[in-house]
């Protein structure tokens, strides 16, 4: 293993909020296409964050997010999508980080294929699902070690995206801890999915 390899494999073992910004500018490869990932979000473990799959413990589901880092976490949402987090954190100590959206820099014309209705090419892997659709991942890619040679691979970026160019905002989607600000993006990337600010759900008069 590189030495860049080795830092990046440290860096996810460590906390979750630098390990989501070090995964910007990083490639996922699998089935033929590779992207450079773009945007990400962040999810800690047990109890410290009720947006977590992992808030209240480890289950059959959530089992591979307690470690160690680098793994796939892969789930089901909707009936209908995939979505995949990189295993993050010491050995023991669930967190992850949601692969959000990414630029397809190889195997264009394999994602096209996978993603026959889109019309622009930078919205072939733009959100979670839509990644996970380009790539060619499902059910299989859970509990993949990703920093290896096998079927999907996760590579350090071939420069860190520079701070500056680092934006952070709320997360997609969540009804708990929805303000915070886990979510990071290149900045002015046009691969970066749409912001939708969490409503919640007023009670209903008695």
């Amino acid at each position: 293993m590189s030495s860049t390899s080795t830092e990046f494999a440290t860096l996810l073992a460590g906390p979750v909020l630098p390990a989501a910004r070090g995964l910007l500018g990083a490639t996922l490869a699998a089935n033929d296409v590779t992207v450079r990932i773009t945007e990400v979000e962040a999810y800690a473990g047990s109890g410290g964050d009720p947006a977590s799959h992992a808030h209240r413990g480890r289950t059959p589901r959530n089992s591979v997010m307690f470690g160690p880092a680098g793994y796939a976490y892969a789930y089901f949402t909707y009936g209908m999508h995939w979505c995949m987090n990189v295993v993050t954190g010491p050995d023991g100590e669930a967190s992850a980080v949601l692969i959000r959206a990414g630029e397809v820099v190889d195997g264009l014309e394999v994602a096209r294929s996978r993603r026959v209705a889109v019309r622009r090419d930078v919205d072939l892997a733009r959100g979670p699902a839509r990644l996970c659709a380009a790539l060619g991942l499902d059910r299989a890619v859970y509990g993949r070690y990703l920093l290896g040679d096998g079927p999907v691979r996760l590579r350090p970026p071939v420069a860190p995206v520079p701070p500056s160019m680092v934006a952070a905002g709320p997360r997609v989607g969540v009804t708990g801890a929805y303000d915070l600000p886990w979510r990071f993006w290149i900045a002015g990337d046009p691969t970066v999915s749409d912001y939708r600010r969490h409503v919640p759900r007023r009670a209903r008069p008695a």
